[in-house]
């Protein structure tokens, strides 16, 4: 487990007169001291890291997906923790390949840093790696380091595999099926802006220390999300398979436009049905936000948005790690939200855009 307790800090600016510096080991020594204690447990895995390129065999169809985070754009290093940072960069891409109704077997991790960071840094940023790949059963099998001049660069990639007759896209939702997500909406943003928050009185008082008591779910779900890997298990234990699905990366109603402009359809979604925790609700009213907004917009939740048959219901029916939020329509209806008042809004994308001008 990884302790959410978050320390403000000028990160990395005062190194300690006993790091090491990285130009002390080299690329290659750098590398294999970095992925040493990293052991390759899938039988799909022939060769790891070590040699020019990795070999993976596997009889099934095979899932690939990256992501490049970068600091000041992805994460701010005041206030997260380098292990936890390693740690979400492997979630943020398993998520993708449990989208695909997949399983997630190798990751291959690609990193660029300045000189301010020292051994010591990279050997955290690693410790939350290997705890990702311990706990989600997935082989580190190569990648690549190298220096920078804008700070730290983190890009992985992650492969899977899945039975051809399982693979779900974002392309088969047909009319009158119900729309379902799992977990509950929101936390992660929330969590964002409380730790932005409380940046902002640090960088006033620098002698100031967070509390964190009264956010702690909200603070771990961005920090340390989890991809669903349970609800793809699940799943196939109560023998339903998506017609579509999709994680939620960018926020609840751009993760649905995709699933409708993919599938060629349109959706009802209920506001009244939105799950959400009772952190975001008393956060959401201490912010002065409002909470529908706030789960439609909000983004880095990694929760599953899927949509099944009607036929398939009763199976999930009354499950606590599932809730319908609507159903899909003819594309001439649209998608729309359909609020409280039993108003219908057009749905719009309104969450996260990495191309977006500041």
């Amino acid at each position: 487990m990884l302790p959410i307790k978050i320390y403000l800090c000028k990160m990395l600016e005062n190194k300690d007169k006993s790091s090491t510096s990285l130009s002390e080991l080299g690329e290659f020594g750098l590398i294999k001291h970095l992925t040493q204690n990293f052991k390759c447990n899938q039988t799909s895995t022939i060769k790891g890291v070590g040699d020019d390129a990795a070999v993976i065999s596997t009889n099934k169809q095979v899932l690939i997906s990256n992501d490049l985070l970068v600091e000041g754009v992805h994460f701010d290093l005041s206030y997260m923790p380098l292990k936890h940072l390693g740690y979400k960069a492997v979630m943020v891409n398993l998520s993708d390949i449990y989208a695909m109704n997949g399983t997630a077997t190798q990751i291959t991790v690609s990193i660029a840093v300045s000189n301010r960071f020292p051994l010591e840094a990279l050997e955290e940023l690693y410790d939350g790696i290997y705890l990702a790949c311990k706990n989600y059963k997935v082989d580190l099998v190569g990648g690549d380091t190298t220096s920078s001049t804008k700070g730290l660069l983190l890009s992985i990639n992650s492969i899977g595999e899945v039975d051809k007759e399982d693979i779900v896209y974002r392309s088969n939702a047909k009319p009158n099926d119900l729309l379902v997500v799992s977990g509950d909406l929101g936390a992660a943003y929330l969590g964002l802006q409380v730790l932005e928050r409380e940046k902002q009185v640090f960088e006033v008082n620098p002698n100031s220390q967070p509390d964190l008591t009264n956010y702690s779910y909200l603070v771990e779900r961005q920090l340390k999300p989890e991809a669903r890997k349970d609800i793809i298990e699940l799943l196939k234990t109560l023998e339903v398979k998506p017609t579509a699905m999709i994680d939620i990366s960018d926020g609840l109603s751009s993760e649905i436009l995709h699933i409708c402009e993919q599938s060629k359809v349109g959706c009802n979604l209920y506001e009244e049905k939105l799950p959400l925790d009772p952190q975001v609700i008393s956060a959401c009213e201490e912010f002065e936000l409002n909470s529908t907004t706030i789960a439609l917009s909000g983004g880095e939740d990694y929760e599953l948005l899927f949509t099944i048959a009607q036929e398939d219901f009763k199976k999930i029916k009354g499950n606590p790690n599932f809730t319908v939020i609507g159903h899909i329509t003819e594309p001439n209806e649209g998608a729309s939200l359909i609020t409280r008042a039993n108003q219908k809004i057009k749905l719009t994308a309104q969450g996260w855009n990495a191309l977006k001008n500041d």
